[in-house]
């Protein structure tokens, strides 16, 4: 089957009806990534009964106009489904669903646009919920190389070129290092203007305050190794419809097809079949109220209600070498890095726990707490949280990066969230923490001067103090084997 291809107030849209007559309920999915990637998946929403609809954003592939990230959703995606709803093949009911940027487009329709024009369910999947949100961590902290490598791909150009950061640091391996970070364009060779702009954005939280307002189901899916976890798990939390579902398993962006390390097969989940499933009990009435959902817990062949939450332990770390150490952005800590240096200039405090006497079932937010003292005026403290095999096998679990502004001289005590981690741990592992001052290029070098790091063109080292007996490691710990669950079962109740 081939998708008709028609304009739909200009955008170019692709269209797969079912066979035979009647009028069908619609997928819809808003995309800047090529709505011709989704030919496979139109197909198989067509088969189940979905007329399914897949359309390049404005200003993107085949559609005219000029691309403005996150601006033009609402408004095009409104016009989308009341274009849908005048069909004579629709029965009037639409899903709108998405992955990273076309999850943004779902939301965006679901809670910004009129009310005529709203969905009557959502599948959101590692959802992009605002600039603010993929450009900087909470505290502030940039984001770096993954918005470099989204805006050199997508930004600012009709068709995408998915290998462009790549291709520039071949050529120059010390792109992301030059100063200013806002003239990355022009080292990369091509206009981008949008890219001053995304680093105006640090208003967070919009679309997740609209959420709780929101009127119809949202079926909730991320990976713990995603960029976005936290946004899935607080959209899924936030959402105010009459049921909100949550699907969280050990995988990467690109969710099943992208595994994390400790991923099993327990943990390979049919998400097409299972959104379709889902569709039809959603525009039905039929599933229950109320947040439910299930999380794989990596490292076993086990998920557990996505309710579960681990009761905060804090664990015993002794200090190996670094409690005084520089922060050098000269030489930062490498975001990718799992070796130690043993010799030179400690760059990190290091500390690690001792062997786990039992396995350990880790579910929830992890932070550290510390006291410490930086002698520069502005200064990152990133905390890496690595996994020691007791073979020797290194695994990194965790980061979480904060920025802070202290008064040089006192020591300050403040947490360091790790995020949200779901892992079995095995007995024999020794956790290892490392409390450094970057993590790039992953994130922006804090430059220490007080300067935005955006626009900063001096850099000056940092001299580091922390005190390890105030160094302290919570995990949330479940206390009894958990029970576990059927995730398929569990989000189509």
């Amino acid at each position: 089957m081939t998708p008709l291809t028609v304009a739909v107030e200009g955008l170019a849209t692709d269209v797969q009806l079912p066979d035979g007559d009647g009028a069908f309920p619609a997928v819809l999915i808003r995309t800047p990534y090529d709505r011709r990637r989704h030919r496979a998946e139109l197909r198989g929403w067509a088969r189940r009964g979905f007329a399914a609809l897949v359309q390049d954003v404005r200003g993107r592939h085949a559609s005219p106009g000029e691309w403005h990230p996150y601006e033009n959703e609402a408004a095009d995606g409104a016009t989308a489904a009341r274009w849908i709803r005048r069909q004579t093949w629709s029965n009037g009911r639409i899903v709108a669903v998405g992955a990273s940027y076309a999850a943004h487009c779902a939301l965006a329709l679901a809670l910004d646009a009129p009310e005529d024009a709203r969905p009557d369910a959502v599948i959101a999947a590692v959802p992009v919920l605002g600039p603010a949100e993929t450009a900087r961590e909470p505290s502030g902290v940039e984001r770096l190389s993954a918005r470099a490598g989204w805006w050199a791909a997508h930004g600012d150009r009709r068709d995408s070129d998915e290998d462009a950061l790549e291709k520039a640091l071949a050529a120059d391996p010390g792109l992301l290092a030059h100063l200013p970070l806002i003239d990355l364009p022009v080292r990369l060779g091509r206009s981008l203007p949008s890219w001053p702009g995304l680093w105006g954005h640090r208003e967070r939280g919009r679309l997740r305050a609209r959420a709780r307002h929101a009127g119809m189901p949202l079926l909730a899916v991320g990976g713990h190794h995603d960029h976005f976890t936290e946004d899935t798990v607080t959209l899924w939390r936030s959402w105010g419809g009459p049921s909100a579902r949550l699907l969280m398993g050990p995988w990467g962006h690109g969710l099943v097809a992208a595994p994390g390390p400790d991923a099993r097969p327990a943990h390979r989940v049919s998400l097409g079949e299972l959104y379709a499933r889902w569709a039809r009990l959603a525009l039905a009435g039929d599933l229950a109220c109320g947040h439910r959902g299930a999380v794989g817990l990596g490292g076993s062949p086990l998920w557990v209600p996505a309710d579960v939450e681990g009761e905060p332990r804090t664990e015993n770390v002794r200090l190996l070498h670094g409690s005084s150490f520089t922060a050098d952005p000269e030489r930062p800590l490498a975001s990718q890095q799992l070796t130690v240096p043993t010799d030179g200039t400690p760059d990190r405090c290091l500390l690690v726990t001792p062997p786990l006497p039992r396995p350990l079932d880790v579910v929830g937010a992890a932070e550290v707490r510390l006291r410490a003292t930086a002698d520069t005026p502005s200064a990152d403290w990133a905390v890496h949280l690595v996994a020691l095999s007791p073979e020797g096998a290194a695994e990194r679990l965790a980061v979480g990066v904060v920025r802070r502004e202290d008064p040089p001289g006192p020591a300050a005590e403040f947490t360091v969230g790790l995020g949200r981690l779901a892992r079995r741990l095995p007995a024999g592992t020794r956790l290892r923490l490392e409390i450094a001052g970057h993590h790039f290029p992953a994130h922006a070098r804090n430059p220490h001067t007080g300067d935005d790091p955006v626009t900063a063109t001096r850099l000056l080292a940092s001299r580091r103090e922390v005190d390890p007996w105030h160094v302290a490691l919570r995990l949330p710990v479940l206390r009894t084997r958990p029970m576990p669950t059927d995730p398929v079962q569990e989000i189509l109740r």
